[in-house]
Order: structure tokens, then sequence, then C-alpha cells
């Protein structure tokens, strides 16, 4: 299968979410998203969708504000993609995260106030106005190594009012799970998640986070004892803060571990111990894992599992690979202009943020099929040790695909040398 195929291949799959006529401007929409070497205005998405005007362009508007097809059956079809592509054994790893799609504008159908996570500060709170979304990822290994990838196969829009970030974050994670029936899971999210380690999810379904440095400990409860009055102890000694419990740890007890972090080996020391987070989870022990720099560095790391019988070395690489989602969300709205589509009403906007990471994952797929570990840039005199390929790498090798195409078709046999098409078209697929 050619490079082309297998970008239509994977626009293919789609074909049971929408009607004839829909699905042809879902076509035109996608290609023509990753064409645009400007903002993605749906005016822009059209001209390059349509550049006959064959279709008035107030059909991608309804496609986009009010067409008939669901954002959960979309992620359905995007998360057994990835997962048949990328995860045919083991255990799947997904990362959980939100970012606010800042907009501007009166009236934005889903809009709201919330806290700039990036710009607020432990003593300033900068708020901003947008879409709060809520995304799960797929971790996935690269063939080059370095950094994991976070592919996004679910998504949800937290409103004002409505359910909160938890609750949201709870169904993304059930509904995930219930489309692969058999598969172990291992989810990961910062701190402000580690609180869902309190909800009864399946065994197959393992959360790792991070713990507050003050959360409350304690050993668990001992069994008690028969014929004993009184109702069984709902918890045991109470136990130093993870932060006084890492300065008692004496020089022996750690266990030097040369460990992954974002694809770089580095040394850590680490300590690990079973406890019980009343707080967060009162029935179930978790594994706390303590982390630390041996040159002094850096500060403490206190990470938390539901897998009790889980390494230390494991636990401190997966939270370590939870920041692929960052970068996915900084690829999205600056290598894809995921917030720059102005559509305003009824599920304009909130579709806007489906199609934005529906197209990170699909082009990410795209690129690990048809072009694996081989090297799609050209080495540049101020950037001759790059190794890796990064999504901007990956935007530009299947712009240039389907500007070849669409040349080709186009012109047929040009006159235009050859050498001067392919630097007219390197030129274009690298436009930001």
């Amino acid at each position: 299968m050619n490079d082309i195929q297998t970008w239509e291949s994977l626009l293919a799959a789609f074909v049971p979410l929408f009607n004839a006529p829909s699905f042809v401007i879902f076509i035109q929409i996608a290609s023509a998203w990753v064409l645009c070497p400007g903002r993605r205005t749906i005016t822009r998405l059209y001209a390059l969708a349509e550049p006959l005007q064959s279709k008035a362009h107030d059909a991608y508007h309804r496609f986009i504000r009010e067409a008939d097809w669901h954002a959960v059956h979309l992620w359905k079809i995007v998360a057994k993609l990835m997962v048949t592509a990328l995860y045919e054994t083991g255990v799947i790893c997904m990362d959980l995260d939100d970012t606010t799609f800042h907009k501007s504008g009166r009236k934005i159908e889903g809009a709201a106030w919330w806290r700039d996570a990036v710009r607020s500060t432990g003593t300033k709170v900068v708020h901003c106005f947008g879409l709060n979304v809520i995304v799960l990822t797929l971790r996935v290994n690269p063939l080059w190594g370095g950094e994991p990838l976070g592919l996004p196969i679910n998504l949800r829009i937290h409103l004002k009012g409505g359910a909160t970030l938890l609750v949201l974050a709870e169904e993304m994670i059930r509904e995930t799970v219930s489309w692969f029936p058999g598969r172990c899971f291992e989810v990961c999210g910062d701190g402000f998640y580690a609180s869902l380690m309190g909800k009864v999810f399946p065994p197959d379904v393992q959360l790792t986070s991070r713990m507050r440095r003050d959360a409350a400990l304690y050993e668990m409860p001992p069994q008690k004892r028969p014929h004993t009055p009184g109702a069984p102890r709902k918890k045991g000694k109470r136990l130093p803060t993870p932060e006084a419990m890492a300065l008692q740890i004496r020089n022996r007890q750690w266990k030097e571990e040369t460990v992954v972090l974002r694809g770089k080996e580095k040394k850590r020391l680490v300590w690990s111990r079973t406890v019980l987070w009343y707080k967060v989870n009162p029935q179930f022990a978790v594994l706390l894992v303590i982390c630390r720099d041996p040159a002094g560095k850096e500060p403490d790391d206190f990470f938390c599992t539901t897998d009790a019988n889980q390494s230390a070395r494991h636990v401190v690489e997966s939270y370590a690979g939870r920041w692929s989602i960052e970068d996915t969300f900084k690829n999205t709205k600056q290598s894809l202009g995921a917030e720059t589509p102005q559509s305003w009403k009824k599920f304009g906007p909130e579709r806007i943020a489906h199609i934005a990471f529906l197209l990170y994952s699909l082009v990410w797929l795209w690129y690990l099929q048809s072009q694996g570990a081989k090297r799609t840039w050209k080495i540049v005199p101020w950037y001759p040790q790059k190794q890796n390929a990064s999504f901007t790498d990956a935007l530009a090798s299947l712009r240039k695909m389907l500007w070849r195409k669409r040349i080709i078709s186009m012109t047929g046999k040009s006159s235009v040398p050859s050498k001067i098409i392919t630097t007219l078209i390197d030129v274009v697929a690298a436009a930001a």
C-alpha cells in the first residue's frame, strides 16, 4: 500500500459515521485542514477543499455546526484504529489531562472563563476565555525512540454548570475500556486526577498519579480479632506525610535505578511502600513511590499507583511519560491551528476540537505506518544532530504527498521541470 492509499484507508474507516454527502465533506475538510498554510477558518478550508467551488461554502459550515454525526462514535473508530495498529498485545497505556482552547467573541457556544494552568502560579490565578477540553491519549513509543507520542482516542467538553472534570474523566476511562474487553489498561494523570483512585474501576485498569506532599497516610487496618466488640477499624496507624517520610529514609534504604525520563536515561534514587490514602481510597492500599535526584538539583517527587505490586522504577517512568500529552496540546494548537476555526453556534466550537485532535492522531498514525523510522526531514546546518521526527515533520510529509497528488491530478504532464515542482511543494509543506 502506497502513502496516498494509507491516508485514504484511514479516512475510509469513518464511512459508518456519516451519510454519503457528509462523508465527502469530511474527507475534503480533513485533507484541507492538513494542507492549509495559515489560519484554519472554515472559509480558508473551503478554498482548499473546493478549488472549483463545486459545492457551496454553506455546506461546510453546516457540516461543522449541525450535521448528523456523533463524537462518541467518531472516537470509538479512532481508538480501534490506533489500538489495532499500535497495541496489538500488552497493557494499553493512556494519559489523561485537560486544556483550554482560547477563543474570542461574545457568543461562543460552550465557552467560558477558566483558570489558565500555564500562566497561573501558586500565588496568582490567571483566567482565560475559551473551551475547556479533557482528552484521553494513547501513549505510543515510536520506532525511532525518544519521547513517547500521545495520540488522542477520546475527548469531552467541560461545560460550566455541567459534569465536573473528574466525572468526565471517569466516563471516558470506562467508555474506552468497554471498547476493548479482555485488555489491561494503565491510565496516568497529574495530581488533579489522583482522586480517581477512589473510584471502583475493573481490576484490569490501574491508575498512576502524583501524590500530595502533605497527604494524610495510614497503615492498613489490622484484622479484627474474632468475638471482639465493636466495628472493624477502617485505618491503621497514622504515618508521616510523604515529605516528612522522605526525610526519614536512610541512605542505605534508597535504591538507585536507571530510569527513562522522556526518552533519556537518568539516575534516580527510589523508595516505595504500600500505604492507605484514606481520603482518596478508603478501601484499598496504594503504592507510594518517592523519587530523588542523586545530585540534589531537583526536589523529591511523590507518585502513587493503584497497582500495589508494581515496581518503583516503572511508576517513575510511567508518570514521566505523561508529558507526551502536553506535547499533544502544544502541537494541536500551534501546528494544526486548532483554536483558529471560527464556528460559534450549536455544535460548531465543540466539533472543531474533536476534528483537530482527530487529525493529530491520524497524521501520526499515517506517518508511523507509511514512513516508519525513515528520516523524512533535511539536515540543516543549525540542527545537524536531529535524530527524531517531530509532529511538524510528520505533517510536512503528509502535505508533500497530498500536494503532489493534487498538482499532478490538476496538471497532468506539466511542462514545468520536476525540480521546480518539488521545491515548490517542499516550501508549501513547511508553511505554518
